[in-house]
């Protein structure tokens, strides 16, 4: 039996409610303030300022009253204000706006707490301050000295792009932190390692390794591993060889990140990849109440094979906070690390590709499983009744993953699977409308565009397909329901900037990248609410400000609508959770 067997009867409401178009709310009746006889009295309510709603009609309202963690009512200042009673508190927003919690469609909450809070920082320059290959070095060396000497020195973030060198660290630039210790850099993507000799030799990778399928080993000219690997399948034996932490540590770092999320206005935040530990760590958090937000773990293939042998029961009486999503698959790798399968050659081969490195040093980035290896285990997945989210970045590995799922809907028909296209970077128009047929949610990385987006025009694609990244305009034309996502820790947690980057397409030189796939406010904010709601399977409780909705909310420190262009601007000043304030910068 599937795991999410227990959304069976709610799948077949959805689909009644998906032929009525899922441009708006799903589940929540609009529920009018006058009939204030038939309604609670309310613990508070809001006014004073712009609700966004993000309902079907994109209403801007001016006022919401909540009880006992939902919302009751939306509409005008005075039929709300008269659902307040003597102990009802009174919020005047005085200017202030307020829209749904965002509510996150990809990210990696667990590994963005790890990051945090156990690795060295070593992100150049909109994010960090790492320039130059010595700078990681100087970084990586600073870790060593705050940790005991049976740990691993590990640092994420380095960009190859970004450095003096233009290249990645090898093993002998890691040796100079420490020979006698594993060292590991992994790079922006969190597609590539970069590791010393110590590293290497726990590993058991050595000169006769052969190269596995779906990675690559990078060397030197003479043959031997030269540090870098590419993909799991390369890096796999470095990461199994990594200890594990115990167990306080690891909670406190989720518990840590958590609260960074619910800062930025996450209400629902996802775990990408989930695996079985990370799984029970999410779960005990949730089910003792010290996370201050939902959350959404996309549990990984193994983890996916646990789960269906019933190595894993949730509770029913956390579901409210804690949800077991779609099955994470991984295509192809990144863009930026060359290991995204373009149909067409990369712009520009990496800078530090030698003879040998077969695929990585010349033309498209490759697969990291057989095309039919993806479509057999797409086809067994769906066929026990998971959800599926798919990671793919080029477009020769978006074709592998629609070929796949078409097949599998074919071959078991079901009511609305509604798969996921993470990342969906280089969909060109015909994937798009192949999208809209198989009904496949994009979530699209479109930050890419202001943190990648001069080198994706420069180096890795070229202009005119760069022009084209994260094709979220014409998306909107097809009338997809798409979403949009900050992958942290890939780029930091800022859901503001986020939708600023959607609507305005600026990289961090400030040039617009594709000026007619900017989409309009209104849309981006829909992407990263009631969207990712949507593609979540929570669009009946979530995603919008409407009656009968969890009190999910967020309080900006001023009308986003008033200036596009500069609502990374704006601060979060409040993120309230199921009607409590997890998160205030003022006194509520």
């Amino acid at each position: 039996m599937s795991p999410r067997h227990h959304r069976t009867t709610r799948l077949l409401l959805l689909a009644a409610l998906l032929a009525a178009g899922i441009a708006g709310s799903a589940g929540a009746q609009e529920l009018e303030p006058a009939g204030a006889d038939e309604l609670p009295v309310a613990d508070r309510v809001f006014f004073g300022g712009p609700v966004i709603t993000v309902d079907q009609g994109d209403r801007v309202v001016e006022a919401v009253a909540i009880s006992g963690g939902r919302i009751v009512a939306v509409g005008a200042r005075e039929e709300v204000l008269a659902l307040a009673g003597p102990d009802t508190v009174r919020s005047d927003l005085a200017g202030r706006a307020l829209i749904p919690g965002f509510h996150d469609a990809h990210s990696h909450l667990v590994l963005a707490g790890e990051v945090r809070r156990f690795m060295a920082d070593l992100t150049s320059p909109p994010v960090g301050s790492r320039r130059s290959i010595g700078d990681l070095v100087e970084a990586l060396r600073q870790r060593a000295a705050t940790t005991a000497e049976d740990e691993w020195i590990v640092g994420m973030g380095y960009d190859d792009t970004l450095l003096a060198e233009k290249r990645h660290p090898n093993r002998r630039d890691l040796d100079r932190v420490s020979r006698d210790r594993p060292v590991v850099a992994i790079h922006v993507s969190a597609h590539l390692f970069a590791v010393n000799s110590k590293a290497l030799e726990l590993a058991g990778i050595h000169r006769e390794t052969p190269q596995p399928p779906g990675g690559l080993i990078r060397r030197d000219a003479d043959g031997e591993p030269n540090g870098v690997l590419e993909e799991i399948a390369a890096f796999g034996p470095v990461f199994s060889q990594m200890p594990p932490r115990p167990p306080e540590e690891r909670l406190a770092a989720i518990r840590e990140m958590a609260a960074v999320y619910a800062a930025a206005g996450v209400t629902t935040a996802q775990n990408g990849s989930t695996s079985l530990q990370q799984l029970r760590d999410l779960y005990a958090l949730s089910a003792a109440g010290e996370l201050p937000l939902r959350v959404v773990a996309l549990p990984d293939v193994a983890t996916a094979a646990a789960l269906v042998e019933g190595q894993f029961r949730l509770d029913p009486a956390v579901a409210d906070r804690f949800e077991i999503g779609a099955v994470k698959i991984v295509a192809d790798g990144s863009i930026q690390g060359y290991t995204g399968y373009l149909s067409q050659p990369y712009h520009t081969p990496p800078a530090d590709a030698v003879a040998g490195d077969g695929e990585s040093a010349a033309t498209r980035g490759y697969p990291l499983m057989p095309r039919e290896q993806l479509q057999a285990l797409i086809a067994n997945l769906h066929d026990s009744g998971f959800q599926l989210a798919i990671h793919g970045n080029g477009d020769a590995a978006i074709d592998d993953v629609l070929t796949g799922l078409e097949a599998a809907f074919a071959a078991t028909p079901r009511v609305d699977p509604r798969p996921i296209l993470i990342h969906a970077q280089m969909a060109r128009d015909d994937q798009l409308d192949a999208m809209a047929r198989l009904g496949v949610v994009p979530s699209f990385f479109v930050l890419h565009t202001y943190y990648w987006g001069d080198r994706h025009r420069d180096v890795f694609l070229g202009p005119q397909r760069a022009e084209r990244i994260s094709p979220t305009g014409s998306a909107l034309e097809r009338g997809l329901a798409f979403t949009i996502h900050t992958d942290a820790p890939i780029v930091p947690m800022e859901p503001l900037r986020l939708v600023w980057s959607a609507t305005q397409r600026r990289t961090a030189s400030g040039r617009v990248l594709g000026e007619e796939q900017r989409i309009p406010l209104r849309a981006a904010l829909r992407a990263a609410t009631f969207a990712a709601a949507y593609q979540h399977f929570q669009e009946d409780r979530l995603g919008s400000i409407e009656p009968g909705k969890l009190a999910d909310l967020v309080v900006l420190s001023a009308d986003p609508l008033a200036d596009p262009a500069r609502v990374h601007e704006l601060r979060v000043e409040e993120t309230i959770v199921g009607g409590q304030t997890v998160y205030a910068r003022y006194q509520p």
